[in-house]
């Protein structure tokens, strides 16, 4: 029954691929992005490489498409103070921990030359999930897949593929989210990034931090709850396992308009969520439902030579 829409999709992405226009921007491009339907580890890539390229002497900005934001045609700043409802959920958490110039819009090229014409120090542009977007012209492209692989092999709607595993053979860089991807990467560079937390923050209060190890202590026996309204939920709650927690898993949609009704939990409850989770709730009031809120923020550990691949055909483009 499926079928045909298989066909449909199948027609539908090749036809975009082929006749969209590239539009080219004046300073290389990065693009970061996926085959899989749902996160992978994009955000945290992308701030990894935002930090990684400030290191060594770039000056970043960023272009997402703003999802869950009703922004129509327009394309939109994005700041520390933006609301998520306003400019998406992820473009929040990436102008909040990058610091870097962001901009928002359904068209990236034009998002991106908004940025360029409010921020000329800018030389090189990351791109947050954007490898269908093909009307941006690219210079680099970086496939992520985290342990799902590419699931059953079929694309959607019969398989959770967006295109097929022969795209990697044009992309520069497969990196897998604590998985090898060697397997998966059709001979382009392979490379596995892992994510790494220094403990747990209160939500509102980022100053106030806790150590994994305290936390579980502090909260044994409590009503203790986990959200994740992100692509891959069960990732989210195997790093609080794994940590030793105990709690109820409550799985969301990617992208969860949280409503004070959805973290109801019972008397006394302990949240614990996701970054991506907690620009969104911040703005509830959450004191209400809930005695405590934790963030777990996780960072991007990228090999050095993921890095040197980048850097190396950024300089290319710089020279051409």
């Amino acid at each position: 029954m499926l079928w045909p829409l298989h066909l449909l999709f199948v027609l539908g992405s090749a036809g975009r691929r082929r006749w969209s226009a590239r539009r080219h921007l004046p300073v290389p491009v990065v693009v970061v992005g996926n085959l899989i339907v749902g996160g992978a580890g994009k955000t945290p890539l992308t701030l990894a490489l935002a930090e990684q390229l400030r290191a060594r002497g770039w000056q970043p900005g960023i272009i997402s498409r703003g999802y869950g934001a009703d922004l129509g045609t327009a394309v939109r700043a994005v700041t520390a103070d933006s609301l998520p409802q306003e400019v998406g959920d992820e473009p929040c958490l990436l102008a909040r921990r990058s610091g870097c110039p962001l901009w928002v819009g359904r068209d990236r090229a034009a998002a991106g030359r908004a940025l360029l014409a409010a921020h000329p120090e800018v030389n090189v542009l990351l791109c947050d999930d954007g490898l269908q977007h093909y009307r941006l012209a690219r210079d680099v492209e970086i496939a992520v897949f985290d342990a799902r692989g590419a699931g059953n092999g079929w694309r959607l709607p019969l398989g959770p593929l967006r295109e097929p595993l022969a795209r990697l053979a044009q992309v520069d860089a497969v990196v897998g989210n604590g998985c090898a991807v060697d397997a998966l990467a059709l001979g382009r560079p392979a490379f596995t990034m892992t994510l790494q937390t220094d403990g747990f923050y209160r939500l509102g209060s980022p100053q106030q931090r806790c150590p994994a190890a305290e936390l579980v202590t502090r909260l044994a026996g409590k009503n203790v709850h986990a959200i994740a309204g992100i692509g891959h939920p069960e990732r989210f709650f195997a790093t609080l396992r794994a940590v030793g927690l105990q709690f109820e898993a409550h799985a969301f949609a990617d992208h969860q308009p949280y409503q004070l009704a959805d973290l109801a939990f019972g008397p006394q409850t302990v949240l614990l969520m996701t970054e991506k989770d907690a620009v969104k709730c911040a703005a509830l009031p959450l004191s209400e439902a809930v005695a405590e809120a934790w963030v777990l923020p996780v960072t991007a550990q990228l090999p050095p030579a993921l890095m040197d691949l980048i850097v190396e055909k950024l300089r290319g483009c710089s020279s051409a």
